[in-house]
């Protein structure tokens, strides 16, 4: 059964409807450790782990905290996984929508078309009485080396298929668009900075807290943008950028252009700050 729309968000009766799907999970928490043994405690019936660090994020480096994957790396993961070209695709996490979100936008960019978010995440799964399994489909790469002898999916990944800013890019952003800032009012005003280098946020850029948009309310996010025409997010490390980017693509707006390097690769290159209000 396919979903009702093609929104990008699904709720989770809609979701154990889709049962074509391939399932993915990616619940993680900002410098916490894996949630591969909360996967392995109980997850979606068929659901994949990915590690989001490992597997849908590049390593650290002069890119940012989480910059974009090696495409060839990314496909060999969602091979793995049994992904094909054309195969719909069903994220989770544990409900923020923080990576799921990300990981959206990540097979998003690579060219897979098909990708939907669970709105509420495991959590909102569980609390809906659907049915959970704790044994690892063949697809799975755990820590522990499990394997099995399901086939490998043969999907090709094609970079680009969503529009990336690097940091010449955004900054030309804020100077003839709205180029915005999703962080926490405190970070943008640069009155506190608890991971990057250096406080405040890039000149010319603007603030909406992403904490404020609600992923089941679309209606909602398309007031907060309403008087924004031409958006572009960023945040601290590409991460939550993606989360507004996936909330204003539900409220039916294209999906906008996303600062993958964000305030990690801003802050750390010597680059012009601004700090306070907006302008």
């Amino acid at each position: 059964m396919r979903p009702l729309s093609s929104a990008p968000i699904i709720g989770a009766v809609e979701a154990a409807a889709w049962t074509d799907a391939v399932r993915i999970d990616v619940r993680w928490t900002l410098g916490g450790p894996s949630k591969e043994a909360e996967y392995a405690a109980g997850h979606l019936p068929g659901a994949v782990w990915l590690d989001f660090d490992r597997d849908v994020c590049g390593p650290p480096g002069p890119g940012g905290r989480h910059p974009l994957p090696d495409p060839e790396a990314l496909q060999a993961v969602l091979r793995a996984a049994g992904i094909d070209d054309g195969s719909p695709v069903l994220v989770y996490d544990d409900g923020d929508g923080m990576s799921a979100a990300r990981t959206w936008w990540t097979l998003r960019w690579a060219g897979i078309e098909d990708v939907r978010v669970l709105l509420g995440g495991f959590k909102a799964w569980t609390d809906a009485g659907l049915p959970v399994e704790t044994q690892a489909p063949a697809s799975s790469t755990l820590a522990s080396g499990e394997s099995a002898q399901r086939p490998e999916g043969n999907v090709t990944v094609r970079p680009g298929s969503l529009p990336v800013l690097d940091a010449d890019g955004a900054a030309a952003w804020a100077a003839e668009h709205d180029l915005v800032d999703v962080r926490a009012p405190e970070r943008y005003r640069g009155e506190v900075e608890p991971i990057d280098p250096v406080a405040g946020h890039i000149p010319g850029a603007v603030n909406r807290f992403l904490g404020e948009d609600d992923l089941g309310d679309v209606d909602r996010i398309r007031a907060r943008y309403e008087s924004i025409a031409e958006p572009a997010f960023y945040c601290g490390s590409g991460v939550g950028a993606a989360r507004s980017a996936l909330a204003l693509t539900a409220a039916g707006r294209p999906t906008p252009p996303v600062y993958i390097g964000s305030w990690s690769e801003w802050s750390s290159g010597g680059r012009e700050v601004a700090r306070g209000e907006e302008s």
